[in-house]
């Protein structure tokens, strides 16, 4: 498995690049935090924790998950 772990104070981010279908949900719903053309593409200080639990929900494929801390 293919997995990143991006994380901020309240919460982790993990992408799964196998299960990844590029949909581009992410991006459009919160570009100030999933910025594909960027590295890293995830940058979780550009939304709160809501913004960000609201987008990786809209994933289609399930690559795109979280854990609260």
């Amino acid at each position: 498995m293919a997995q990143r772990d991006y994380q901020n104070e309240s919460l982790i981010v993990h992408w799964n690049s196998e299960l990844c279908v590029h949909s581009g949900n992410c991006a459009r719903g919160l570009g100030s935090v999933f910025k594909p053309k960027e590295r890293p593409w995830i940058q979780l200080e550009g939304g709160t924790a809501q913004q960000i639990q609201e987008a990786i929900d809209r994933c289609p494929s399930g690559a795109l998950t979280y854990t609260l801390k």
